[in-house]
């Protein structure tokens, strides 16, 4: 499952691409909007953190289908390879998945709700669908669920979209998806870190070096000792 850093604080990305194995960021107009910064200069120094080789997501701001594949002609501009232009899953936007596939640009079907609509995104195009799953839960139903039900369809009709997992409240959804054999999450930096946020693994890993400052002495490691 590939891992996307939902989040665009720049500091944050950076601290998270120095430590785990990210595969890219993802980004929206709310939280481009919660930087208090011009939303391409943030955009621009993304790319330049993450480097060309990993993935960023960004959307498309219009609701008509013209006005969309406009924006995402500008947004592959502005960012290069390994974009996804992320489009409302609606009618419109369906339209400009469809267009934007000849075109040979990247789409996410986002603001997924339900497994039709992802089935629709697919089916015009879509290299991926970003279903909500906190979002789905709270509307009353089971975020999870209806992630692995969409997951089953695009298995069983064979479309080659993956599955952009967001909106998550805790490690354990991912996890659950994760084992569904989804093929991408994203997660907000708090989510990230709570994967290895454990008191039992602080406290091994701080059993570890005093028992060996015992046997070796205070602050030392192997380097010191080889």
């Amino acid at each position: 499952m590939k891992l996307f850093i939902d989040d665009a604080n720049v500091k944050e990305i950076r601290r998270l691409i120095d430590l785990y194995p990210i595969d890219g960021v993802t980004t929206n107009p709310t939280i481009l909007s919660k930087t208090g910064r011009n939303p391409i200069e943030v955009l621009k120094e993304i790319r330049e953190i993450i480097g060309p080789e990993k993935t960023i997501f960004a959307q498309a701001i219009p609701v008509e289908a013209k006005a969309i594949i406009r924006d995402a002609h500008a947004i592959v501009k502005l960012l290069s390879e390994n974009t996804i232009v992320k489009i409302p899953s609606i009618p419109e936007g369906f339209k400009a998945i469809r267009m934007l596939k000849e075109e040979g640009i990247h789409t996410c079907g986002t603001v997924v709700y339900t497994p039709l609509q992802a089935y629709l995104a697919a089916k015009a195009g879509a290299d991926y669908v970003a279903p909500y799953v906190n979002r789905i839960d709270n509307m009353g139903y089971d975020g999870v669920q209806v992630v692995q039900k969409i997951q089953d369809i695009l298995t069983l009709h064979n479309f080659d979209t993956e599955i952009l997992a967001a909106s998550f409240k805790n490690s354990n959804q991912v996890l659950a998806l994760c084992e569904y054999g989804i093929g991408a999450a994203t997660c907000a930096p708090s989510v990230i870190d709570a994967f290895v946020k454990n008191i039992a693994i602080d406290g091994a890993v701080n059993d570890f070096i005093n028992d060996f400052a015992k046997a070796a002495g205070e602050g030392k490691t192997m380097y010191d000792l080889i």
